[in-house]
């Protein structure tokens, strides 16, 4: 029949089924943390773009509105000192948002940080069991 007792194969069996429901548990909880964090930055994204627009729209139209204020006030006197001074501050602010936002692109942290910190503490809590 069999070498081994029935009970040591039986006790072999259920420690792998223990062993398998645990990895099933442990991907189904990472699994879990990437969708959250999925749905987290969609949504963090989503709302900044909302705000982002919005900001953009009415400084847009103050701008255009102070810069008819300020010509339509030196119009008599200084009308080309107004529109270059406000044409030359328009292009450095431009191109301030501009470095700005490059820079912001370069330094965002990595999508699913925390759960790829997790997938390692996993990994070497795996490794480290005898």
């Amino acid at each position: 029949m069999s070498d081994q007792p029935s009970g040591e194969s039986r006790g072999l069996l259920d420690s792998l089924s223990t062993l398998a429901a645990t990895l099933v548990a442990i991907v189904h909880t990472r699994l879990e943390l990437l969708s959250a964090d999925l749905e987290e930055d969609r949504l963090h994204v989503l709302s900044l773009l909302v705000l982002a627009l919005a900001a953009l729209f009415f400084i847009g139209v103050g701008v255009v509105l102070a810069a008819i204020l300020l010509v339509v006030a030196f119009w008599d006197s200084h009308r080309l000192l107004a529109l270059g001074s406000l044409a030359g501050f328009f292009l450095a602010a431009g191109v301030g948002a501009w470095a700005y936002a490059l820079h912001k692109a370069r330094t965002k942290p990595r999508l699913f940080a925390a759960s790829l910190s997790e997938l390692v503490k996993d990994r070497q809590q795996l490794v480290s069991r005898p």
